[in-house]
């Protein structure tokens, strides 16, 4: 039996309704789609324990912003890029106190860097009360891999945030997709946490408000498809019979797009300044590449 992965609540969504009928309406998830800075987004709220069953996804919100317009060198956007993340990560955050944002992942695989990165990007302010009162206190933590530091992700952070006591957690880390169209062109933003590895099989510990007592806000990008579900696509492009995929070698393989060092490194500064002007709402991106040069 094929395995379909993804960590996007949106394509679970559709995953549901291409196995439900496109006219079956799911009573315990809203969807809509909206627009913002000309980017397309997908709003799918989980409402219950209806719709966490049928997605396999926790209740809450997720937002899946449309940036494929990255890659066609759109007029200004990489700037309403990072705008467009700040506007929907703000409004899932606390209006005050000290945040904790973790960037998640191995910076040694590129297509599992994007976190770490992200952390180049990050305005971090706590060390600068004193002379940077009008600042929000922001902490930035590279959690690294069970497998180089013998520590979960979620113990690194617990362990952080007893000492700095924040009012949010911010985790930032790759993902996996159904669709080859959404690697490296979809940025989601929950307010649900997250299971690091998810995507994969490779399930870690949780990062939500169970486990850390304060709001986690999860922000993502799918870096990977495993070879099953691509090969799944590629044939019903092709009018292929999809029945050979569980013959077919390559299980627990995945890929990634091609260019994925440059995309991986764009997208790890659109989300590091996006998050910047969530948490600092009175900069400007020209004040933050200042700062941050």
């Amino acid at each position: 039996m094929l395995t379909i992965r993804t960590d996007l609540a949106m394509e679970a969504h559709q995953l549901w309704r291409e196995k439900a009928g496109e006219t079956t309406r799911l009573s315990g998830v809203a969807a809509r789609d909206e627009e913002l800075y000309g980017f397309p987004v997908s709003r799918v709220e989980i409402l219950n324990q209806e719709g966490e069953t049928a997605l396999g996804k926790p209740r809450g919100t997720y937002l899946t912003l449309d940036v494929s317009a990255l890659w066609r060198r759109e007029e200004e956007v990489f700037a309403r890029a990072v705008r467009a993340v700040a506007e929907l990560v703000g409004p899932l955050l606390p209006e005050r106190g000290p945040v904790l944002a973790a960037g998640l992942g191995n910076p040694a695989m590129t297509a599992d860097a994007l976190g770490p990165r992200m952390l180049d990007h990050l305005l971090v302010t706590r060390h600068l009360q004193e002379v940077l009162p009008g600042f929000r206190s922001v902490s930035g933590l590279g959690a690294g891999v069970l497998g180089s530091t013998g520590l979960e992700a979620a113990e690194w952070i617990r362990g952080a945030a007893d000492h700095v006591k924040p009012a949010a957690v911010v985790v930032v880390d790759a993902l996996a997709a159904r669709s080859l169209d959404r690697l490296c062109s979809s940025i989601q933003i929950s307010d649900t946490g997250l299971i690091p590895g998810s995507g994969v099989g490779n399930h870690r510990m949780a990062l939500n408000r169970t486990g850390l007592g304060v709001p986690v806000v999860s922000i993502g990008v799918p870096t990977v498809v495993s070879v099953e579900t691509a090969a799944k696509d590629l044939l019903a492009q092709a009018g292929g019979d999809e029945e050979k995929i569980p013959r077919l070698q390559g299980r627990g393989l995945f890929v990634t797009p091609d260019s994925i060092d440059a995309k991986v490194r764009e997208l790890a500064k659109v989300l590091g300044y996006g998050l910047d002007m969530a948490l600092q709402p009175g900069l400007e991106l020209e004040e933050l590449e200042g700062l941050l040069a």
